[in-house]
C-alpha cells in the first residue's frame, strides 16, 4: 500500500471515530440534556455547538455563514486530498491525514446539524481550555506534525518515502 493510501485510511479512521464520539454523545449519552458531565479531574464532557471556526472564531449565525464555511471545508479538504497525493514525505503525509480526517469530520457536522458538535472540556480548577472534539484535536495534532516534517526539511528526514 502506498503512502497515501495509508494516508486516505488514517483520514477515514479519523473521520469514523469522530462522527462515532458526536452520535454517541448526542444520541446515546444524551450530553445535550445532562450538562456538563465530570469525567476526570481535569476533564468534563459539555455539549457546545460551535458556529466558527477553531478557538470560536468567525462565528456565523446566517445560513450565507453557514454554507460559506462549509465550501471552506470543501475546498480544504479537496486541497488536502491532492497534497497528499504529492506528498513524499511520511510526517507530513500522516499530518495531512489527521487534518483531512478532521476537516471532512467537522464539515459534515456543518452541514448535517449547522454547527460542530464540540464536548470535550479541559480545565484545571476554574481555569478551562475551549470546548473541543476529537476532529478538531486530530487537526490540531496534524498542524504540529506538519510543522515538524518542515523542520526535517525534505532531504535525508527521518520518514521520507521515495
Amino acid at each position: 500500500m502506498t503512502l497515501a493510501r495509508r494516508a486516505y485510511a488514517l483520514a477515514a479512521v479519523v473521520f469514523v471515530l469522530d462522527q462515532a464520539i458526536k452520535l454517541w454523545a448526542l444520541f446515546l449519552f444524551d450530553l445535550g440534556d445532562k450538562g456538563r458531565v465530570a469525567v476526570l479531574p481535569v476533564f468534563d464532557l459539555v455539549l457546545i455547538w460551535n458556529q466558527g471556526i477553531s478557538y470560536g472564531l468567525l462565528q456565523q449565525d446566517s445560513e450565507f455563514g453557514r454554507w460559506a464555511l462549509v465550501a471552506l471545508h470543501v475546498a480544504a479538504s479537496i486541497a488536502i486530498t491532492f497534497w497528499i497525493a504529492r506528498e513524499r514525505q511520511a510526517v507530513s503525509c500522516w499530518g495531512l491525514a489527521l487534518i483531512l480526517g478532521g476537516a471532512v469530520g467537522n464539515g459534515l457536522d456543518r452541514i448535517l446539524y449547522g454547527a460542530v458538535v464540540d464536548y470535550a472540556l479541559l480545565h484545571w480548577g476554574e481555569v478551562t481550555w475551549y470546548v473541543f472534539n476529537l476532529a478538531d484535536a486530530a487537526i490540531v495534532a496534524g498542524v504540529a506534525l506538519l510543522l515538524y516534517g518542515a523542520v526535517l526539511g525534505p532531504k535525508g528526514a527521518p520518514g521520507v518515502a521515495e
